[in-house]
């Protein structure tokens, strides 16, 4: 008899649990306790692909089956940025991005703990902002309120509104878990999907 094997997504982040739903899958979800500091000179990517993985190995000690592990990080040419926290380094961080291209790359990670096999990979997805007001910024923010996001935005709400353009292979990159490439590496680990 083939079983299907268990998944848990590595986060408690709603977007990210959003997202993996489409799927229809059963899924469960945990908190990985990962120290998500960058390394001394950590390019993006190379950040993104570790925690990734390390939050699907932190909870596999707990958790049997197929383990998600996802991270992201914005950055602009080589300075990385983070969630801002507060409605006002949101707006400063909005205020540097405006009229720029920034670059999204979100690390994911497939851990199969019956075969201690992983799969590991970063994808890229990139905005080109407007040119942003002051008064278009605040209005923006007092909206969708996102200081819990990297960038300072929410592309699945208003914050479509702030690109010019974008551009990368898969659109749930940009939101947190690249479902597309997901895809794959669940099918290519026995689960099926459609």
């Amino acid at each position: 008899m083939n079983m299907t094997p268990t998944v848990t997504l590595a986060s408690t982040s709603p977007f990210r649990k959003e997202l993996l739903q489409r799927l229809g899958i059963p899924f469960t979800t945990a908190a990985p306790d990962v120290d998500e500091t960058p390394l001394a000179n950590e390019s993006a990517e190379a950040l993104v692909r570790r925690l990734s993985e390390a939050k699907a190995r932190a909870i596999a000690s707990s958790h049997r089956g197929l383990i998600i592990g996802s991270d992201q990080v914005a950055a602009t040419g080589s300075k990385l940025l983070g969630k801002p926290g507060t409605h006002e380094r949101a707006l400063e961080q909005l205020r540097n991005l405006s009229g720029k291209q920034v670059t999204f790359h979100t690390g994911l990670c497939l851990l199969d703990t019956e075969t201690d096999t992983v799969q590991v990979d970063v994808i890229p997805f990139s905005v080109k902002f407007r040119r942003l007001e002051d008064n278009q910024i605040e209005r923006y923010l007092q909206r969708d309120q996102p200081y819990h996001c990297a960038g300072s935005f929410k592309s699945e709400g208003l914050g479509i509104t702030l690109f010019e353009y974008m551009d990368g292979v898969d659109p749930t990159a940009l939101i947190g878990l690249p479902l597309i490439r997901l895809t794959s590496m669940l099918m290519q680990s026995g689960i099926a999907l459609p």
